[in-house]
């Protein structure tokens, strides 16, 4: 097929190089303009146009697309059969959903109608999912509300972080979108309505969402370190400075201690969670505001918290 492709990060680089590989002709990649990145704030591009360089595809990087004339009319020059959007970050305009013959179809990291939004892969693992997925939809006006072309689900495993499950679902995804593809054409794949019953949102994240609230269960703040990798992270306060928690994992203990109150046990550290106080999370690598990473011991032998101190005070 003629395809246009309209991406920006690393997630969606799997499915650009999928439909070359499956012979798909895509003359023309859109993605994000490029900005000033990291500390030094040195312009970047992005990981979709570093691809399409790589595989000599033109690109396009519109500042805004909604009532961008010269825009359409060079999409519409191409005349797509499909336009393939996958994490491009911009709201798909009517024009540009009404221009191709099998429309605008998009790659979910969700098993839609659950987690339509910017950050589904995160918020999965974040609420303790067991299971997600990936699915192909047809993009129509609202977000992620299109009709479903296919999904395929997968297990989240109990150590899986959003930084590890988002490349498996990547290449998933990829694979689909070339079997969706094929489906369209040759008629055996029918778009279906999604239930909007069933939806649930994935917002985009903010940084608030890492910071740790003990009033939550040893579990649950477990969950959120994993999904909010790399950002927002998971941190709480010591002393009046940001503690960075990096690795943590709920344990047993006999002993209850109160919310957000810490216990030193040799080279152990752990804290106090839920609202009975009645699980506990074992920090394993944490960080100090202005210092480097390090392991529980190590931050016991430099800090010498004691049993009883409080976090998130």
């Amino acid at each position: 097929m003629f395809l246009v492709f309209c991406g920006t990060p690393r997630f969606a680089v799997p499915t650009l190089e999928k439909l070359i590989e499956a012979g798909h002709s895509v003359p023309l990649v859109v993605t994000q303009p490029d900005r000033p990145r990291g500390r030094g704030m040195e312009v970047a591009v992005s990981p979709v146009k570093d691809a399409a360089n790589r595989l000599s595809i033109a690109v396009l990087q519109p500042a805004t697309i909604k009532n961008n004339t010269e825009f359409c009319d060079q999409l519409a020059a191409i005349s797509p059969d499909a336009i393939i959007v996958v994490g491009y970050g911009r709201i798909i305009p009517q024009w540009m959903i009404d221009l191709p013959r099998l429309g605008n179809l998009n790659l979910h990291a969700s098993l839609l109608p659950k987690y339509r939004g910017a950050a589904p892969i995160q918020w999965a693992i974040a609420n303790g999912e067991s299971v997600t997925g990936i699915t192909t939809m047809r993009i129509d006006a609202g977000l992620d509300t299109g009709d479903i072309l296919m999904q395929r689900e997968m297990p989240i495993d109990s150590e899986d972080t959003a930084e590890t499950l988002g490349p498996t679902l990547a290449s998933m995804g990829a694979n689909l979108m070339v079997e969706t593809l094929r489906g369209l054409e040759s008629g055996q794949v029918r778009p279906t309505p999604q239930d909007d019953s069933q939806a649930t949102l994935a917002p985009i994240l903010k940084k608030e969402d890492g910071r740790m609230d003990f009033a939550r269960s040893a579990q649950d703040l477990f969950n959120r370190l994993r999904g909010f990798q790399p950002w927002p992270g998971a941190f709480t306060t010591f002393k009046g400075k940001t503690l960075q928690v990096h690795r943590a994992q709920p344990v047993q203990r006999a002993v209850k201690i109160t919310r957000g109150e810490i216990a030193v046990e040799g080279t152990r550290l752990f804290v106090g969670c839920g609202l009975n106080a009645d699980t506990t999370l074992e920090l394993i690598e944490i960080q100090l505001e202005g210092k480097r990473r390090m392991t529980a011991p190590e931050f016991i032998n430099g800090y010498r918290p004691k049993s009883g101190d409080h976090l998130g005070q």
